[in-house]
């Protein structure tokens, strides 16, 4: 399966692993790109020397190209990025933030560059920016959303139809059909979260994973648009900022409510009460917790089934 996006990060399949925060550590990030796909190590979470240890693990537990997301409101960003060019990565995915403040820098040093975005105005600024490629990023996502509400099958043809570079589809997208939906509307390769957070090799909590599992349709919504829109899966956290929100809260009383390390001690800890569990909508066809590489086979032979079907009408 050869295309533009493959052709890009020199991959067999155009398949991305999300560069979730707490789940997205060296191991998922190797079994993704073993697999044929291009595996991200999610910086979001780490502090700088922590991610540098992720790099390096990597690299001995893979001879294929990965690379490291990072949000770009990340407080530590230089020492970040720094670190990124000391220790060789070649491909980076920034989110959450203006795409020019580094992509001119990255691009000097050789370094292939993706920026997320939510929305077609977004998606030309990326562009104007000189990114590789955009990842459309539709509110069906898990984690941190664009505040539009604009659905990933929505988003795909209308960010193509007006930029030139290679668009990647996210959210919503869990299985090879997913796959070829977002390819047929105009998407040259997918990105996919939820799925493989619920793999054996992902770095989230067990507890996390099962509630992965659990989860169907209506289990998740997307709130505290105030401060950063975020998709939760509804539980006792989640409860208690829809009973502040019926008393007309200010920002600073929502961040009270936040406080820290929210999503660390649901996802990575497993505390599923207090913490926030971020997932996306396509956690209700998610049924089991699988290997890396089963969960990469299977998306494969889904996407050839239907696409075999396709060509049979």
């Amino acid at each position: 399966m050869t295309n533009k996006i493959t052709n890009l990060f020199n991959i067999k399949y155009p398949i991305i692993q999300g560069g979730m925060i707490w789940v997205s550590g060296w191991k998922l990030a190797s079994a993704v790109s073993n697999a044929g796909g291009l595996g991200l190590i999610g910086s979001g979470s780490m502090y700088p020397e922590v991610l540098r240890e992720h790099i390096q693990k990597c690299k001995k537990a893979t001879d294929k190209p990965f690379g490291v997301n990072v949000p770009m409101l990340y407080p530590q960003i230089e020492e970040i990025i720094n670190i990124i060019i000391e220790e060789g990565v070649k491909i980076v995915f920034t989110s959450a933030g203006n795409p020019k403040t580094w992509t001119s820098f990255l691009k000097e040093k050789g370094i292939t560059v993706v920026h997320v975005v939510s929305s077609v105005k977004f998606a030309l600024k990326a562009e104007a920016a000189g990114v590789d490629a955009v990842v459309c990023e539709g509110f069906e996502a898990g984690g941190h959303n664009g505040r539009e509400e604009t659905t990933t099958f929505t988003l795909i043809p209308m960010v193509k139809e007006v930029v030139k570079v290679p668009v990647i589809g996210a959210g919503g997208i869990g299985s090879g059909r997913g796959m070829l939906a977002a390819m047929v509307l105009g998407a040259d390769g997918v990105q996919i979260g939820s799925r493989f957070a619920a793999t054996e090799e992902s770095s989230a909590h067990t507890n996390f994973k099962n509630t992965i599992v659990d989860v169907k349709d209506g289990d998740t919504h997307l709130t505290l648009k105030e401060l950063a829109p975020v998709r939760l899966i509804k539980n006792k956290f989640y409860n208690e900022v829809q009973e502040l929100y019926q008393k007309n809260p200010t920002k600073e009383d929502l961040k009270e409510l936040l406080g820290r390390a929210r999503a660390k001690k649901g996802m990575f800890e497993g505390d599923l009460d207090n913490g926030e569990l971020e997932i996306g909508q396509i956690a209700g066809l998610i049924h089991q917790i699988k290997p890396v590489k089963t969960v990469f086979n299977e998306i494969i032979d889904d996407f050839n089934t239907a696409k075999s079907f396709i060509h049979r009408l």
